[in-house]
């Protein structure tokens, strides 16, 4: 039976780890020019609803990467886009490649596809959830850091699909999340409750990046919420992670952005520039997380 990937509690704490650590070897693998293409002549099918430049360039080269071949679907380009079922279109593509990829609006999409393929699912972003980058940034703090376990790190933000997706890796990672988000801007209350105390929801920016040990941020408006621009500009105003809200911190404390960023909105240039960013190797992370991802998913079959 197909193993998925819809969120970071797909997988067991262990296994999760797992993947973040096998991640690390693939990256020396790459650095060291050695070829590793462990699956020839199989093939990745990514559905894209979303524009993206990181998720379809990494999945993308990962795949050849493995010796395989990935197909870019558009929804526009295929019958998904006139109205066939998702649930007929995983049947179909169940039978001709080997793993897919989606990057679409309701998580809900997500669910339906898995429920009805035979081969591997992976939830590339969702309105709700996007546990491809915080593979990467749990690689990137491991690589930096080593074990997040015990540690503390502060959400700076919208209670968004990422901000659901730290929530989920404090349970699994065990680390402390604080997340600092305007009122009416928290995350889902039942994500949050699923967590106990391991998170904790502030109303003030300075207060929950407090002692943190990594601050991470995201724009104020993510895709398909353009209209709302001006207005969260102000909500969000007293929300910027800026050199004054680092130094609330620890004093090594990391910085991580998904990108695109916003410079000078949610994270002013210095920050991110600055030396406690670690975003270019976040960035660059997400083609050996992934390639680690599929790795599990293709032999978990």
């Amino acid at each position: 039976m197909a193993r998925h990937f819809l969120t970071l509690l797909d997988l067991s704490p262990a296994e999760l780890q797992g993947v973040i650590e096998r991640a690390c070897e693939l990256k020396a693998l790459q650095l060291k020019n050695e070829l590793y293409a462990p699956f020839t002549n199989k093939t990745l099918a990514m559905l894209f609803d979303k524009s993206s430049t990181r998720t379809r360039v990494s999945f993308e080269t990962g795949m050849a990467q493995f010796g395989g071949h990935a197909l870019f679907l558009s929804s526009k380009d295929t019958q998904l886009g006139r109205g066939e079922p998702v649930e007929d279109t995983a049947r179909v593509l169940s039978r001709m490649v080997d793993i897919v990829m989606i990057r679409t609006f309701e998580h809900a999409t997500v669910e339906r596809y898995a429920a009805n393929s035979d081969i591997p699912v992976i939830n590339g972003l969702t309105d709700l959830y996007h546990p491809c980058q915080l593979l990467a940034d749990m690689q990137t703090w491991y690589q930096y850091r080593g074990s997040i376990a015990g540690a503390t790190v502060t959400w700076i933000g919208d209670g968004n699909n990422m901000c659901h997706s730290y929530i989920n890796a404090a349970k699994q990672l065990g680390f402390k999340l604080n997340i600092g988000c305007p009122e009416g801007y928290s995350p889902d209350s039942t994500i949050v409750a699923s967590a106990g105390t391991q998170v904790e929801i502030f109303h003030n920016a300075e207060e929950a990046a407090r002692n943190a040990d990594l601050i991470v941020t995201d724009v104020w408006a993510s895709m398909g919420q353009e209209e709302e621009q001006k207005l969260r500009e102000k909500a969000f105003s007293k929300f910027q992670v800026n050199s004054h809200l680092m130094q609330q911190a620890n004093s090594d404390a990391l910085f991580m952005h998904c990108l695109p960023a916003h410079r000078d909105e949610e994270v002013s240039t210095e920050v991110l520039e600055g030396p406690q960013s670690v975003v270019w190797d976040e960035a660059g992370n997400r083609l050996h997380a992934q390639k680690a991802l599929i790795e599990f998913l293709l032999l978990a079959q």
